[in-house]
């Protein structure tokens, strides 16, 4: 039942007509974080995803008033970045003249240009001059003007009010409470004992739990057992006493969201989960906001904070003078126009301006380059074509271009780029597993499930060895937490281990290929196969398999989107997607980013055994998709680690298929040599002229010390969508998405209007999650990989008392302690399209085009005749 907040007395009277709902208020403030699911299921995301109605800088303010979080990257990061010569200064200058046009300045236009042009590009404000006894006296002199906060509206909670006015002490207890019973209610598998009462819910069983917390004083336990019982009531209870005015009560929650993101938002997921679970974040809140009150009760009601803005005035004094070579005695001379006119606009030239005009000549560097390369190189490139031997369809991760290069310089192969899923809506359980897996983006749900399966001869001897293998990992871990078995478990086990230790330690590539070849021998998996017709089960549950028209949808639906509809080549290979590391909580972020953080060779092989069925291809005929009887299509998986393909599903071969397979297998390791040698040159420590790269990749996926088993989608920048003749001659350095499409083929836009919905804005979660982890390392980062903890089974901290970390590691972003490998520059969409299809496109999709006046990513096109256009 819905509850309305009631009006406590010292709120201000709400309108008689408005009835307004504590979970309703709560959905509106987690717009500020994102769902932060498991690490074991890592899911690229924006953490401003619920915050692209207002452009980028205007969060970029709303962060650093309420966070002090700078979402533009810093000074030192875009000096290196025009010191490497990737800023054309030109760019900047440009940038610059555009502000000033758009600005209402009383002053010369001369003398404004000259001092943003100095505090651009000269050394920054010294803290020094602002305490200086004549430029403070000025600044009191001048007191009076007064200055609109350029941020959206914020409140701090009290306990951050009360720390910054009487020192750290109630919001660092506040937090150490909150991460203890978010760790205890969440667990998935380290807790030997639950918390009790989780079914009841975390304000519930928190409550409960807390009231006998010996950490807690005898008064404080006896304010939390006198809480209400229900969270919505207890919350709206502890808003009032705390004196949060009507008006105030979102910002309120948003500020209280943002203190600890990622405990915020995994709750947040939890409550997109499952009906039963839709209020945890309410729940959260509750338990937030009424220990807050618990710990703050003594020192109510609170004094109004003031001097927010002490120092301003100081400040711009001082920009005057270091940068506009303003004397002092200059300011008691000039008319008082001018002085506000000068104060004015120092002001509004602050530093996230500054840091934003960097950015965009960043970006439009980046831009002018991508552009310059790929009219270049389609001015010299052949428009004749040899038909192929081969095909091969690989996921659009910024992971496949350089292989893609590769094996096209080869000769006789064509390659294709789309979303790693192969539009194909479904969840995936492997052969003796009891959980299945959604293998498609976050932002859709599954529509069927396809299982792995044997025929009950095969199964039952798979089984009982699988079983073998379990009972022996559940009879470890069980010794492991018993307290007399744990004792005996370093005699049992000891042997055993520290072999395995120095093996894994001393010889990683051996010892991983031997433990592996001992399990998958012990194991000795059949070829399962797949339930690709349908099977019927309870309507509650998901339908196993597909009917005829749904598999001829699908089908049809796939390779249209990745542009391969005629000129089809005797063997097809679709690529999944996936990675292999060892000892690393991060792995799932290495598989394919359209899947979930899951490896899409399970969709790859269902995709190749849809169109091999004779009835899929005789349906698709008549829908004007003619697949020639001797095409053949298999499945391989993309290690990207390693940069080779491992095949999954080899039908049959027709005598042209098979000859092109030979070929194949006779080429992919000269591939995988030249995909590894451009790979690895580019990690840190390691040598540029590697005698044999490929047993160096071997190493970094078998090593379990190892930090930085691969690069990831570090370096992203750009999201090509157009023919691969656009792009095939260029050199993209791993740095591009590629997916195919052709504009010939889309009349009515529908399928460029599919892949901005799905794939581009995958590409964008992923972009601006690498983005924020780069220049906010500390608070959407994950810190030091050798200094994290993996917590409850669900996540990493940094010690045990940390946020739940929600991004990528230092070590995904950086190049070292001081510099950064990852470029933070926002998408750069490319549509190989005429300008009236991008035009329809942003009238019909109004996110998109938000996404795009809003600063969130970047647009160009380049139309038939070759023709560049930047619209963003």
């Amino acid at each position: 039942m819905a509850t309305t907040l009631a009006r406590p007395l010292n709120w201000e009277k709400i309108p008689e007509d408005l009835s307004l709902d504590i979970h309703d208020l709560v959905k509106s403030a987690s717009d500020v974080i994102a769902p932060l699911g498991p690490i074991s299921r890592f899911a690229a995301r924006s953490p401003w995803a619920g915050l692209e109605k207002q452009s980028f800088e205007q969060t970029a303010r709303f962060f650093k008033k309420i966070s002090d979080i700078e979402l533009f990257p810093k000074d030192s990061v875009l000096q290196t970045a025009r010191n490497q010569d990737e800023i054309d200064i030109h760019f900047l200058e440009k940038g610059l003249q555009q502000w000033l046009e758009h600005q209402a300045i009383e002053l010369p236009y001369t003398t404004a240009q000259e001092f943003c042009r100095a505090a651009l590009t000269q050394n920054p404000l010294s803290s020094d001059l602002t305490v200086l006894p004549e430029v403070k006296s000025l600044a009191k002199r001048l007191r009076g003007y007064k200055f609109h906060l350029k941020a959206r509206h914020s409140v701090k909670p009290l306990s951050q009010r009360f720390d910054q006015m009487n020192g750290e002490w109630v919001l660092r207890e506040l937090n150490r409470n909150m991460i203890k019973w978010c760790k205890l209610f969440l667990d998935e598998s380290q807790a030997v004992w639950s918390m009790p009462n989780r079914d009841e819910g975390f304000y519930q069983a928190w409550r409960k739990m807390a009231s006998l917390d010996p950490a807690l004083t005898q008064e404080e336990r006896k304010r939390i057992k006198n809480l209400p019982k229900e969270a919505d009531l207890a919350l709206i209870e502890s808003l009032s006493q705390l004196g949060i005015s009507y008006s105030d009560t979102q910002d309120y929650l948003e500020a209280h969201l943002l203190a600890l993101p990622g405990w915020a938002g995994m709750m947040l997921w939890r409550s997109q989960q499952q009906v039963k679970d839709c209020s945890f974040l309410t729940d959260y809140l509750a338990v937030r906001i009424s220990m807050e009150l618990v710990l703050m009760k003594p020192y109510l009601p609170l004094l109004k904070q003031g001097g927010e803005e002490d120092g301003l005035l100081e400040s711009l004094v001082a920009a005057w003078l270091h940068w506009g070579n303003l004397p002092i005695n200059a300011w008691y001379k000039m008319p008082a126009s001018e002085q506000k006119a000068r104060l004015n606009l120092a002001w509004r030239f602050d530093q996230i301006v500054r840091n934003r005009l960097w950015l965009e000549a960043w970006e439009k560097t980046y831009e002018n380059q991508l552009m310059e390369q790929i009219v270049s190189k389609q001015q010299t490139a052949s428009s004749q074509k040899q038909p192929s031997l081969a095909q091969f369809v690989f996921c659009i991760d910024v992971r496949s271009e350089p292989f893609r290069r590769s094996l096209e310089h080869i000769g006789g192969f064509e390659t294709f780029g789309t979303a790693g899923f192969f539009s194909l809506p479904i969840e995936t359980c492997k052969l003796d597993h009891h959980h299945s897996h959604p293998s498609l983006p976050v932002m859709s749900k599954p529509q069927f499930k396809v299982k792995e399966y044997l025929p009950e001869s095969q199964y039952q001897p798979f089984h009982e060895r699988q079983q073998a293998v379990h009972s022996l990992s559940g009879t470890f871990k069980t010794m492991k937490h018993n307290l007399l078995a744990s004792m005996l478990l370093p005699e049992v086990s000891g042997p055993w281990l520290s072999m395995q230790t120095l093996a894994r330690t001393f010889l990683p590539r051996s010892a991983g290929r031997t433990f592996r070849k001992l399990l998958d021998t012990w194991t000795m998996k059949p070829d399962a196969q797949l339930t690709i017709d349908r099977i019927e089960r309870p309507k509650t549950e998901l339908p196993v398999g597909f009917s005829n028209e749904e598999k001829v949808h699908y089908a049809e639906q796939a390779l249209k989107m990745m542009g391969l509809t005629d000129h089809f080549a005797p063997l097809v290979v679709i690529c999944g997607h996936g990675s292999h590391s060892i000892n690393n909580p991060y792995a799932a972020s290495l598989d394919c980013g359209a899947c979930g953080g899951a490896s899409s060779a399970f969709n790859a092989r269902v995709l190749a055994e849809m169109c091999n069925l004779a009835i899929v291809r005789q349906a698709l005929k008549a829908r004007g998709i003619s697949i020639p009887e001797d095409t053949v299509f298999a499945a391989t998986e993309h290690i990207t680690t390693l940069d080779e393909l491992h095949w999954v599903y080899l039908p049959q071969l027709s005598d042209q298929a098979e000859e092109a397979y030979t070929h194949i297998q006779e080429v992919l390791p000269k591939v995988s040599e030249e995909a590894n040698a451009e790979r690895i040159s580019k990690l840190p420590s390691l040598k540029t002229n590697l005698k044999n790269p490929h047993a160096e990749a071997e190493r970094l996926s078998e090593d379990w010390s190892e930090i930085r088993p691969e690069w990831g989608l570090a370096g992203n920048a750009a999201f090509v969508i157009g023919e691969r003749s656009l792009t095939e001659e260029c050199d993209l350095e791993g740095r591009v998405f590629l997916h195919n499409y052709n504009w010939k083929k889309d009349k009515n836009g529908s399928l460029l209007a599919g892949i901005i919905a799905g794939p581009a804005t995958v590409c964008q979660w992923i972009n601006l999650q690498y983005y924020a982890s780069a220049v906010a390392p500390h608070y959407y980062g994950s810190g030091n990989k050798t200094t994290q903890t993996v917590t409850a089974g669900i996540g990493v901290m940094q010690g045990n008392a940390s946020d739940l970390l929600s991004g990528l590691p230092w070590q995904s972003v950086m190049q070292s302690d001081e510099s950064l490998y990852h470029a933070p520059i926002r998408l750069l969409v490319v549509i190989q399209a005429p300008t009236e299809y991008v035009e329809r496109l942003l009238n019909q999709d109004r996110t998109f085009k938000q996404k795009v006046q809003n600063g969130w990513l970047r647009l160009a096109s380049i139309d038939p005749e070759g023709n560049w256009k930047s619209w963003s």
